[in-house]
C-alpha cells in the first residue's frame, strides 16, 4: 500500500412548477468546472446527511506528487489494491477494469469491499476461475472481495465470483450482500462463452461459497447496469445501459419473497418496465423539477430474452419509455434515484443532455427530474457525464465522472453546489495527448469516515480519509 502526503428541477404534468436554477461551480487550481440546473434539497430529504449539507466543498485540489490521485488539502489516500498485483488469497493476479463497488459492515468493526471487474472476452487480467465460484469458465469477469480491519488495513483479498461477463455496477441488499450486474446480452457461442450472459448474481462477501455462482434469471437477461433495493417493500429497481437505439429501460423486480435474505431472490418474481405516459424518451425532459404522476409498470413479456432483447419486445399499443445510458441507481429516503449519463441526438436520442438524475417515489407513483447537466446550462463540457453515484455522510451526493478529458469524483450539495472531490492523476496517454481513466464504484464505509473509489484503468482501489463533515 502507498499513501500520499496531505493534499490535503420546470414544467410539471401535475400542474406544479418550480423556478429553474442555473449554477456553475469552478473548483480548484486544476481549472475544473461543471454546470447543471436543479435543486437537490429533496434528494436528501429524510436522510442523515440532510442536516449537514450547505458547504461548497473542501477547497482546491492539490496535485499529487506521486501522480495517482489529486485531493483537497487535508485529505489522504491509500492504495488498497492494484491490477496485476497478487491477490492475497494466492488465487492469481488482481483482475483488471475495476468498476462498481460497495462497502458492507462485517464483524468486529470490519468492512467488506465487494468490487466488480468489467472484463470482456479480451480482458487484460481475467478474474481467476475458482471451483464453486465460477459460472462460465469462458467468462473473464466477476467480483473480488477485500476485508479491512478497523484501521483500514487489508486483511484478505479473494475471488468472490468468477466466470461472468462485463460486470459493470450493481448494488447492496438490506441483508448484507452485493448484487452484481452483467452489462451484456451475449449468448452461449458468442465470444467463446459456453453459457448465456446478461444476468444478476448475488455475492456474499463474508463467505462467497454461500452465494456461489447462480444467475438470478427471473430478474431478466439484458445489459444490466445497476440496482437499488427498496428496504421496506423489497422491490429491486434495475437500470439498463443499452448501447444502440432503442435504448435501455428502467425496471422493477417484484420478488416472490420480498423480505428474505441470502438466496431468496432465486425464488423468482415478476419483472416489469416503467412507462411514463406520453414520454417515450426521457431525454426530451429538460427542466429540473418536471414531475410525472401515475407512472405505469408493464410486465416484461419474456424476461429471459430468448428470441428478442427485452427493450425490443412488444409492450402493447402505448409502447414503453426508453433512455440512453441508464447507469447509476441507489435508494435514498423513500425513493429510488437513477442516472442517465448522457443523451446524444446524433446517436438516436430524441434530445441532448450531459446527464440527468431522476427520482421515483413508489408511494406516490411519481417520477421527478431532479437535476440536469448541460448543454442547456451555463457551459458545455465534454466530460459532464455522471455515472456511479452514492450518498456521502455530510457531503451530499458523490458522482463519478465518465466522459472525456480529466476525470473527477464530484460532490453535489443539496443546494445544487458542485465541487471537485478527487481527480485521477494517472495519465494513460502522452503529455501532448493526455488520457485519464474513469472513476467508478464510489462508496463510503459504514461509519462514514472513509470514501472508497475505483479508478477503472489501470484498475486501482483507493481509500480516502480526511476532515469529512458529518
Amino acid at each position: 500500500m502507498s499513501e500520499n502526503a496531505p493534499a490535503t428541477a420546470s414544467a410539471s404534468t401535475s400542474g406544479r412548477s418550480t423556478t429553474r436554477r442555473q449554477l456553475l461551480a469552478r473548483s480548484g487550481a486544476l481549472g475544473v468546472s461543471i454546470a447543471f440546473a436543479g435543486n437537490l434539497t429533496e434528494l436528501f430529504a429524510g436522510t442523515a446527511a440532510a442536516q449537514n449539507l450547505g458547504h461548497t466543498g473542501y477547497g482546491p485540489l492539490v496535485p499529487d506528487p506521486h501522480g495517482l490521485l489529486d485531493l483537497p488539502e487535508g485529505f489522504r489516500y491509500r492504495v488498497l489494491s492494484r491490477e496485476g498485483d497478487r491477490l492475497r488469497s494466492g488465487e492469481g493476479p488482481v483482475p483488471s477494469n475495476h468498476d462498481g463497488m460497495t462497502a458492507l459492515p462485517g464483524r468486529g468493526g470490519r468492512v467488506h469491499l465487494v468490487r466488480n471487474h468489467e472484463n470482456r472476452a479480451d480482458a487484460r487480467v481475467p478474474v481467476p476461475t475458482v471451483a464453486g465460484l465460477t459460472y462460465d469458465p469462458a467468462g473473464k469477469g466477476g467480483c473480488t472481495a477485500l476485508t479491512l480491519d478497523r484501521q483500514g488495513t487489508v486483511l484478505s483479498e479473494r475471488v468472490a465470483l468468477a466466470g461472468t461477463a462485463v460486470n459493470c455496477a450493481g448494488g447492496p441488499t438490506p441483508w448484507g450482500t452485493w448484487l452484481t450486474c452483467e452489462e451484456t446480452e451475449d449468448k452461449a457461442g458468442t465470444n467463446g462463452y459456453t453459457k448465456d450472459h446478461g444476468f444478476i448474481f448475488e455475492v456474499d462477501p463474508a463467505n462467497p461459497y454461500r452465494s456461489g455462482a447462480v444467475p438470478l434469471t427471473a430478474m431478466g437477461r439484458f445489459q444490466h447496469e445497476a440496482i437499488a433495493v427498496d428496504p421496506r417493500r423489497g422491490v429491486v429497481y434495475e437500470t439498463e445501459d443499452a448501447f444502440l437505439k432503442p435504448f435501455g429501460l428502467f425496471y422493477r423486480f417484484l420478488p416472490h419473497q420480498p423480505h428474505g435474505g441470502l438466496g431468496t431472490l432465486r425464488a423468482g418474481g415478476r419483472l416489469q418496465a416503467m412507462r411514463v405516459p406520453g414520454v417515450p424518451d426521457l431525454s426530451t425532459i429538460q427542466e429540473p423539477g418536471a414531475t410525472f404522476d401515475a407512472v405505469e409498470w408493464v410486465d416484461v413479456p419474456d424476461p429471459l430474452a430468448t428470441r428478442t432483447p427485452v427493450r425490443l419486445q412488444d409492450f402493447g399499443p402505448n409502447g414503453i419509455t426508453h433512455a440512453q445510458k441508464l447507469e447509476g441507481c441507489y435508494w435514498g429516503g423513500r425513493s429510488v434515484y437513477f442516472v442517465s449519463s448522457f443523451a446524444r441526438s446524433a446517436e438516436g436520442s430524441a434530445a441532448d443532455h450531459y446527464g440527468q438524475i431522476w427520482r421515483y417515489d413508489p408511494a406516490a407513483r411519481r417520477l421527478t427530474l431532479v437535476i440536469v447537466f448541460g448543454p442547456g446550462t451555463d457551459v458545455r463540457l465534454p466530460g459532464e457525464s455522471p455515472d456511479n453515484i452514492c450518498l456521502a455522510p455530510g457531503g451530499g451526493l458523490m458522482v463519478c465522472e465518465d466522459g472525456n478529458g480529466a476525470q473527477h469524483v464530484f460532490g453535489v450539495t443539496r443546494h445544487g453546489e458542485v465541487y471537485a472531490m478527487a481527480r485521477n492523476a494517472q495519465n494513460l496517454g502522452t503529455p501532448e495527448e493526455p488520457e485519464w481513466g474513469e472513476f467508478a464504484g464510489v462508496t463510503f464505509s459504514p461509519d462514514g469516515g472513509t470514501m472508497y473509489v475505483n479508478c477503472y484503468t489501470p484498475g486501482t482501489t483507493f481509500a480516502v480519509t480526511g476532515p469529512w463533515r458529518g
